[in-house]
C-alpha cells in the first residue's frame, strides 16, 4: 500500500518546490515470534528467542519479551556504549514496520509524542498478535519507559508499561542488577542538603548565539595529568591562531570532564594566569569539603612574569559530552553500611565519580568499570553506575585489559566474517598472482629485525651492477594483494589502524595469518612484495628509481645484532654479508647528507624486559642498545618513504596519503633553551637546521651526558607527526627529517596508512585498479583522523604497558639507589630520569603529616630552592627508587632523594625509611 503527503517549500532563490514523500506500507513482515502460525515463511533477518528466558520478574511472573521506548535504550543500555558506536547501533534497531503498526504524526503532535504514541501501537499489536499464537502459555510484550505520562497512556491503553527502575528492581533473582541502572538525570540523586558549587550551564542555542557572535569560544577541554584543578582548551578554528586557553580552579573547569567539547568565555587580562608548576593529584579528601579545594586553588597561584601569562577562561557551557565507559577502582565509603561509594578512574584526568552499590565488598580490590551519568552541580563529583567487574588489581591479565580499554584499542578477536577473507591454506604463489609482478627470487635479499620478530614488513638487498653503480632493493610485504577494498578484512583493519606492541603481546591490526606468516618476509620461502629499487653511485646519488610489485625470496632472517656481527667479522665474505656492507656504507652517507640538510637526531630512552620464562615476570630491565645496523635500515627506509611519496603525490596530487611533522611553535623550545643556558650551552631554534647544528655543538667534557639530556628534552619538544590528505592541506613539510614530502609504505603489516599508500602506488604505475573511495579526499581525510587517533592510543597503551611492567621488576627487585639527572623542575617536585632504567620519576618535597619545608621556585631560570640547596635542570642527584603500593588504585614507582643530602628531606642511603638528621636514638629504637 502506498501512502504519500505532500508540502511546498521556498526554495532560496524564491522559487516554489513540491515536494512529495511516499511510504510503502507492506502486510508481509513477520512479527519475528517463532512458530507463529500467521507469520509463518514472512521472518526477514533475524527473529525473536523461541522462549524468552524467564527472569523471575515479581512483576511479570510469566515469559516475555522486552519493548524499550528509544530514550530508554539511549540513556540506559548505550550509556556504556563509546559514542562512536551508537549511530551504527541505533540504525540496526528496528521494529517492523507494517500496515497495522503504521503511525502519521496528527496535526498539532510533536515528533516525540509521535514516536512514543508508535512505540505504544508497536507493543500492542504485539500483545494482541501473540495471543493468537498460543492462548493456553501466551506471551507478552511488556512495555519499558521513563517518561510518565508515556507511561499512563501505555497503562491507559491496556499495555503493561513499567520504569526501567520498576523492572530492574521486580527482578529477585539478580538485585546486582540494580547497580547497574543509570540515574535519570544530571539533577538526579543530588547530595542532600548540598550547597551549588558549580555556575548552571547555558543552554545549547544560547552557547550557538555566543559562538557566532564571538562572545564565547568553543573548543576541546583536555584535562591536566599532572594538577586535578588545571585544564586547558584547544580552539576550534583557524590553525594559525593561539589555540589554548587555560583554566584553573574547580568553579572555573565547571564539570568538564576530559575531551568533552565546551564553549568557555575569556576573563579579563587581569585575570589571565600562567601555566602552574605545582604537581597536585585529587588524593581523596571529603568530597564535600569544597573549602579545602579553595584552599589548595590559592597554591596555583604564584608571582609571576607577564610574558607567561596566557589567555585564561572559565566552561560556560558544554556543547557534547565525549564521556565513555571508565576502567578503575572503587574507594569504599567509611561508613557500615552505606551504599554510597566513590570510584577512582585509573586515569588521573578523570574526576572521581560518585555510585551507589550493595557489592562494595565483593568490589574492594578489583577492577572495575563504571559510566557517568551525570553531574548535578551541587556535587563535587559526577554520578554514575557500576557496569562492569574486570578482575582483581595487579592481576597482569586484568591490568592488561584495563590499559586496552583506557586507550581504547580494539583487541578482540577477528570475526568469522573478517576470517573468511583470509586466503585458503595450504598457499603458494599462482600464476595468476605473477600477472604484473617481477620474479625478484633469484636476488640476495635479507632481513634485519629485533630479536623475535615474527611480523617482517621489511627486507633488503645491495648488488653491483655492470655499469659500475650499485642497485639497492626495498622489498615490503605485499599485503595489500591480500586486504582487498570494502570486504570485511579490510574495514576491520581500517579500524584498528595499527599493530599495538605491549611489553608480553601484540595486538595485531591484521589476522595472524597474514601478519606472521603469508605476509611476512621470512627467510627460504617464496613471498609476495612491492619493491622500490634505485640505482645509485658509490656517492648514494640516486640515478634512477622504479616501483614494481614482486616475488621474493629471502636469503635471510637477521636480527641487528646478528648483521652487525657480519658486517664487522674480516672472516664472513658470503653474498649476504657483501650486501649488508654494501648497505651499510651507504646509510652512513644518505645519513650524513640528510643531517647536514637540517634532519634532527633525537633522543629517547627506550627500555627492554627481560622476562623469566615460567612466570612471565620481567627479570631484568635494559635500555635499548642502538647498532650502526639500526640505522642502516631506517635510513633505507626512510628514503623509500620519501620516494613513493613523491611518486604519489605526481600521480594523485589531491588525493595522496601523505605524512607531515608539523614545526613547533617557539614557545615549545623555552624549556629547552633555559636548561641549555643554565649549563652555560646555546641552543638556537629559529629554524630545524639551527636547532640540529646547536644540539651537535652542545657539548662538555666534564659532563658528555648533557648532550643526550638535550635531545631528549627536545624531543618533548615536538609536535606530533601526522597522516593527512593531500587535497586538504597546503604544508607538507616534515620538519624532523627535514623532508618536503614523506609518508608511510615500510609497514603495511603493522599500518593500514601503508596499505592506502601501496594500493595508490600500485595504480600510479599500473599494478591494480582504483576504487571510488581511494579517489575522494574527503574520505581519505576522515580516514586520516582515525588512523592519527589510534597510532596515539597505541603509543599511549606501549607506555602504559612498560610502566606497568616497571612497576612488576621494583616489585620484586624492592629498593635500589640510583644516580639520575634533572629532566623538570615543578613548584614542589623534581622529575628524574635514571639512564639505566630509562626510567622517570617524580620527587615530592611536600608530603602529608610533615612539616612543609622552605622552597623558593623560579620559573626563569627554572630552579627550585629546597632550604638552602638549588635544583636545576641536568643535575645530577641519587634517588632511592621503590614501588609505592599504598595506593592501590595507583601504584607507581616512587623516587626520594638520597643525595644532595638535605636535613628533613633526603633519606638515608642504608634506610630508605629514615631522614638523615634523624637521631642514632631514635633508629635504634625502632630496631629494638
Amino acid at each position: 500500500m502506498l501512502k504519500s503527503k505532500t508540502f511546498l517549500k521556498k526554495t532560496r532563490a524564491g522559487g516554489v518546490m513540491k515536494i512529495v514523500r511516499e511510504h510503502y506500507l507492506r502486510d508481509d513482515i513477520g512479527c519475528g515470534a517463532p512458530g507463529c502460525a500467521a507469520c509463518d515463511g514472512a521472518h526477514e533477518g533475524p527473529v525473536l528467542e523461541p522462549q524468552p528466558v524467564d527472569p523471575a520478574s515479581s512483576l511479570c511472573p510469566q515469559p516475555h519479551y522486552l519493548l524499550p521506548d528509544t530514550n530508554v535504550l539511549l540513556h540506559q543500555i548505550l550509556s556504556v556504549w563509546r559514542p562512536g558506536t551508537w549511530a551504527s547501533v541505533a540504525s540496526s534497531l528496528r521494529l517492523p514496520g507494517s500496515l497495522e503498526t503504521y503511525v502519521e504524526q496528527e496535526q498539532g503532535e510533536n515528533a516525540n509524542d509521535r514516536n512514543d504514541r508508535a512505540i505504544r501501537v508497536a507493543a500492542k499489536w504485539y500483545n494482541e498478535h501473540l495471543k493468537k499464537m498460543s492462548a493456553e502459555n501466551h506471551l507478552q510484550v511488556i512495555f519499558i519507559t521513563n517518561d510518565k505520562k508515556n507511561k499512563e497512556k501505555a497503562i491507559e491503553e491496556g499495555i503493561p508499561a513499567f520504569t526501567c527502575e520498576e523492572y530492574v528492581k521486580s527482578l529477585t533473582a539478580n538485585p546486582e542488577l540494580i547497580d547497574r541502572l543509570a540515574c535519570l538525570s544530571e539533577e538526579g540523586n543530588e547530595i542532600e542538603s548540598g550547597r551549588i558549587i558549580f555556575s548552571e550551564h547555558l543552554p545549547l542555542s544560547k552557547l550557538q548565539q555566543g559562538i557566532k557572535s564571538g562572545t564565547y569560544l568553543q573548543g576541546t577541554f583536555r584535562a591536566s595529568r599532572e594538577n586535578y584543578l588545571e585544564a586547558t582548551v584547544w580552539v576550534h578554528g583557524d590553525p594559525e591562531e593561539d589555540k589554548e586557553i587555560i583554566l584553573q580552579g574547580l568553579k572555573n573547569l565547571n564539570r568538564a570532564v576530559h575531551e568533552d567539547i565546551v564553549a568557555v568565555e575569556l576573563l579579563p587580562k587581569n585575570q589571565w594566569v600562567a601555566p602552574s608548576s605545582v604537581v597536585l593529584h585529587d588524593e581523596g579528601q571529603n568530597e564535600d569539603d569544597v573549602e579545602k579545594e579553595e584552599e589548595r586553588e590559592r597554591t596555583l597561584k604564584t608571582a609571576i612574569n607577564e610574558k607567561m601569562l596566557k589567555p585564561t577562561g572559565r566552561v560556560v557551557g558544554i556543547i557534547k559530552r565525549n564521556w565513555r565507559p571508565y576502567c578503575g577502582m572503587l574507594s569504599k565509603s567509611d561508613i557500615k553500611e552505606s551504599r554510597r561509594h566513590l570510584f577512582t578512574p585509573a586515569d588521573r584526568r578523570i574526576p572521581r565519580i560518585r555510585i551507589e552499590t550493595r557489592q562494595a565488598s565483593a568490589l574492594e580490590g578489583r577492577r572495575i568499570i563504571v559510566a557517568i551519568d551525570g553531574w548535578p552541580r551541587n556535587s563535587r563529583y559526577p554520578n554514575g553506575h557500576f557496569v562492569k567487574n574486570l578482575g582483581d588489581v595487579g592481576d597482569k591479565e586484568t591490568e592488561t585489559e584495563v590499559l586496552l580499554l583506557e586507550h581504547d584499542v580494539p583487541h578482540q578477536p577477528f570475526s568469522q566474517a573478517v576470517l573468511s577473507f583470509l586466503p585458503k591454506m595450504p598457499w603458494s604463489i599462482t600464476e595468476k598472482d605473477m600477472k604484473n609482478r617481477e620474479d625478484l627470487r633469484h636476488l640476495c635479499v635479507c632481513s634485519v629485525d629485533p630479536p623475535g620478530c615474527t611480523d617482517i614488513d621489511d627486507a633488503l638487498h645491495c648488488r653491483e651492477l655492470e655499469n659500475g653503480n650499485v642497485e639497492v632493493g626495498v622489498h615490503i610485504a605485499d599485503v595489500s594483494h591480500f586486504i582487498r577494498p570494502g570486504n570485511a578484512l579490510d574495514q576491520e583493519s581500517a579500524r584498528r589502524g595499527t599493530t599495538v606492541y605491549l611489553c608480553e603481546k601484540r595486538i595485531d591490526m591484521v589476522p595472524e595469518l597474514l601478519s606472521s606468516n603469508l605476509c611476512s618476509l621470512r627467510c627460504n620461502v617464496d613471498r609476495l612484495a612491492f619493491s622500490c629499487i634505485w640505482e645509485m653511485n658509490h656517492n648514494a646519488e640516486i640515478l634512477k628509481v622504479r616501483f614494481t610489485k614482486s616475488a621474493i625470496n629471502s636469503k635471510a632472517s637477521l636480527t641487528y645484532a646478528e648483521a652487525q656481527m657480519r658486517i664487522d667479522s674480516a672472516a664472513m665474505n658470503d653474498d649476504i654479508t657483501t650486501s649488508l656492507r654494501g648497505l651499510n656504507k651507504l646509510a652512513k652517507i644518505l645519513k650524513k647528507r640528510r643531517i647536514e640538510k637540517g634532519a634532527l637526531t633525537l633522543s629517547s630512552p627506550e627500555v627492554r624486559f627481560h622476562m623469566d620464562s615460567e612466570t612471565h615476570d620481567p627479570i631484568d630491565l635494559q635500555t635499548k642498545e642502538l647498532r650502526e645496523t639500526n640505522s642502516m635500515v631506517e635510513e633505507f627506509m626512510l628514503l623509500a618513504n620519501i620516494s613513493v611519496a613523491k611518486k604519489i603525490h605526481e600521480e594523485f596530487s589531491e588525493h595522496a596519503l601523505l605524512r607531515k611533522h608539523p614545526a613547533p611553535p617557539p614557545s615549545n623550545y623555552e624549556i629547552l633553551v633555559k636548561a641549555a643556558k643554565s649549563k652555560n650551552l646555546e641552543i638556537k631554534t629559529d629554524t630545524a637546521k639551527s636547532l640540529a647544528d646547536s644540539l651537535d655543538r652542545a657539548d662538555s667534557r666534564t659532563f658528555p651526558y648533557v648532550n643526550t639530556l638535550l635531545r631528549i628534552l627536545a624531543t618533548r619538544c615536538m609536535m606530533q607527526a601526522v597522516y593527512f590528505c593531500s587535497g586538504m592541506d597546503n604544508d607538507f613539510h616534515h620538519y624532523g627529517l627535514a623532508s618536503p614530502i614523506y609518508t608511510h609504505f615500510t609497514s603495511p603489516i603493522r599500518r593500514y596508512a601503508d596499505i592506502i599508500v601501496h594500493r595508490l602506488l600500485a595504480v600510479a604505475i599500473g599494478a591494480d585498479c582504483t576504487y571510488p573511495e581511494l579517489t575522494d579526499k574527503h574520505k581519505l581525510a576522515d580516514l586520516c583522523k582515525n588512523l592519527n587517533f589510534r597510532h596515539k592510543m597505541a603509543q599511549y597503551a606501549q607506555r602504559a604497558s612498560v610502566a606497568f611492567h616497571t612497576q612488576l621488576f621494583f616489585k620484586s627487585k624492592g629498593i635500589v639507589s640510583e644516580e639520575g639527572y634533572i629532566l623538570f623542575v615543578r613548584k614542589n617536585a623534581i622529575v628524574v630520569l635514571i639512564p639505566k632504567y630509562g626510567l622517570e620519576g617524580t620527587v615530592f618535597f611536600e608530603e602529608k603529616d610533615k612539616p612543609k619545608p622552605r622552597l623558593i621556585y623560579d620559573d626563569e631560570i627554572p630552579s627550585l630552592k629546597i632550604e638552602d640547596t638549588v635544583f636545576h635542570i641536568f643535575d645530577k642527584v641519587k634517588v632511592k627508587i621503590m614501588l609505592d603500593s599504598s595506593n592501590l588504585q595507583h601504584q607507581k614507582i616512587r623516587m626520594s632523594l638520597v643525595e644532595p643530602q638535605i636535613p628533613g628531606i633526603s633519606i638515608s642511603a642504608d634506610n630508605p625509611n629514615m631522614d638523615i638528621d634523624e637521631p642514632e636514638r631514635k633508629k635504634k629504637k625502632r630496631e629494638k
